[in-house]
């Protein structure tokens, strides 16, 4: 995995602002011109000025005074993932792998510190959670992002958390640094990666790495509620349907 890239000697501020505005209407759920001006303390003509000009290129829509985040970004997403070699080999054998477990099979990639759902399918028992196609999570708190963690170099893992810190998401998150380099060492001795409800309570996932000439490429998992995702369902039924499925992956990975 590449490193994360160096802060820009002369960064362009309209570009920053650009970003917090797009980052600010998704966590904000869409906002009115005067929400967001408060949530970013920007004056209200400057977020006026730049929402009708991200409005006007399509990657911002306005419904009822309100505006929200366009699909345009969904054609950059869906573009961007297009490129991801990992992506289309990996979507078979998924698939597979719901129907197998009747659960969620999720594949994470890292980009820039963070863990990015590369692809998710759902089994015929998987129940609804907050999670979706492109979304973003801190590698900390989720079985996928640990395994990746346990795969890196120490001095990466290091730069990661110095730029994201351990925040927790639950009281069943890991938040100190010298714990989760013990648990990504057991993580590498046994080859896969729990999460008891670290991210989403009352979620359980376990994941195993994929790897490509050694280096990790990414992580696939299995996650379900904690009443059907217990430990002796995992051991006999969901950890080799997981190491199949990754097992396939890699090869076809490193020779197709």
């Amino acid at each position: 995995m590449d490193a994360s890239p160096p802060e820009p000697n002369t960064p362009v501020k309209t570009a920053q602002t650009t970003f917090r505005i797009v980052e600010a209407l998704k966590s904000l759920d869409g906002a009115t011109v005067t929400e967001l001006s408060d949530h970013l303390d920007i004056p209200k003509s400057s977020a006026h000025n730049y929402l009708r000009t991200l409005e006007h290129a399509g990657y911002v829509v306005q419904r009822d005074q309100r505006y929200e985040v366009g699909l345009r970004f969904f054609d950059l997403g869906g573009y961007a993932r297009s490129r991801e070699r990992l992506y289309s080999i990996a979507i078979p054998e998924m698939e597979r792998l719901a129907d197998a477990t009747g659960e969620y099979a999720n594949l994470l990639v890292e980009e820039h510190g963070l863990g990015v759902f590369l692809a998710r399918e759902r089994g015929d028992d998987a129940v609804s959670l907050d999670s979706y196609t492109g979304q973003s999570v801190r590698l900390h708190t989720t079985a996928l992002g640990k395994t990746v963690l346990a795969y890196l170099p120490e001095e990466r893992v290091d730069e990661i958390i110095d730029r994201h810190g351990l925040p927790a998401k639950t009281e069943h998150t890991i938040t100190d640094r010298e714990e989760l380099f013990e648990a990504l060492s057991e993580i590498r001795q046994r080859e896969y990666a729990y999460d008891r409800q670290e991210r989403i309570k009352g979620l359980n996932c376990v994941a195993v790495p994929i790897l490509c000439d050694g280096e990790i490429a990414g992580s696939l998992s299995v996650s379900g509620p904690v009443s059907r995702m217990d430990e002796d369902r995992i051991d006999s039924e969901i950890l080799p349907e997981l190491r199949r499925a990754a097992n396939i992956i890699e090869l076809n990975q490193t020779h197709s």
